[in-house]
């Protein structure tokens, strides 16, 4: 059946319409008791087993009460039903699936930057090496070499304890390899985009280096809390929705929840190989989307 002509003439059985609030905390409540329902009808077949004949039947009977409550929300916000399962299997597939079948990342031209100039590209294939050393006051700190030149400055962890924080270079270097972006590594290894002023400004700029590195940061937190993904089989998705929506007026706003995930899983593999080893080396390689480690 046709999902907006089931809504239509689901919306004609609608009461209260002329009191539009009343009618749309009735069907709230509604939906609240029907999801009751449904687990009222697991639990009397988890409790009876086969004996529980009507189960099916049952469950056919919540789920339409289910879906009627649904239809009449959407009806009463003026919103189509299509438009809603549209939206959601949308989303759905943006967290949970690369949407496109090749494994390629979805811009016409390839990457982010196939149609710059060859000095302002990413290499796609690149070596960093990381070697941890101690700063003249006896801390840690780390130097960072890519393709054998100087990435930046020695990085200490900036902190009052001892989180290696200071290896954090390599979730910037696993959003390069698996997503062709990264502000902060544009800079860095001299790539900036400058023939074209305003993608040199809007997308390599200080605004996108100040995001790049939020978004480090943020996920660093969470992982703290999460044993840095260690034995993770995702990340939670209200974290990539967050970096979804500080991403989403720069040119990486095209990548997937599921893009994003895949970056930053690999990055913290990396990253606990190079704690537990106090260094060591990573090729990655942009075409592939990957990143390996070899110890130094």
């Amino acid at each position: 059946m046709d999902v907006d002509k089931y809504q239509a003439e689901a919306a004609e059985t609608i009461q209260l319409k002329d009191d539009i609030d009343k009618a749309r905390q009735i069907s709230l409540l509604g939906l609240s008791g029907e999801v009751g329902e449904l687990a009222t009808e697991y639990k009397k077949q988890l409790r009876d087993g086969d004996s529980y004949k009507i189960f099916n039947e049952k469950i056919t009977e919540e789920l339409g009460d289910a879906i009627w409550y649904l239809s009449s929300l959407a009806s009463l916000e003026n919103i189509s039903l299509s438009e809603v399962l549209t939206s959601s299997l949308k989303k759905t597939k943006d967290r949970w699936k690369d949407l496109y079948p090749d494994g390629q990342l979805p811009f016409n031209r390839g990457l982010l930057d196939d149609d710059c100039k060859p000095g302002e590209q990413f290499p796609r294939e690149f070596v960093a090496d990381f070697k941890e050393g101690f700063g003249s006051d006896e801390k840690s700190v780390v130097n960072v070499r890519v393709n054998g030149i100087e990435f930046g400055d020695k990085v200490r962890d900036n902190a009052y304890s001892d989180d290696y924080y200071r290896f954090h270079d390599i979730f910037h270097l696993s959003y390069v390899a698996v997503l062709g972006w990264s502000p902060v590594c544009r800079k860095l290894l001299g790539c900036k985009r400058r023939s074209d002023s305003t993608r040199d400004e809007v997308e390599d700029g200080g605004r996108g280096a100040v995001i790049d590195e939020a978004i480090s940061i943020l996920v660093f937190e969470y992982a703290s809390q999460h044993n840095y993904f260690d034995g993770a089989g995702g990340v939670d998705y209200q974290l990539l929705r967050t970096i979804k929506s500080l991403t989403k007026n720069l040119e990486v706003k095209i990548c997937t929840t599921k893009q994003w995930e895949e970056a930053i899983l690999l990055g913290y593999d990396m990253w606990r190989h190079l704690r537990e080893n106090k260094g060591g080396r990573v090729i990655c390689n942009m075409n592939d989307r990957t990143m390996h480690f070899e110890r130094l």
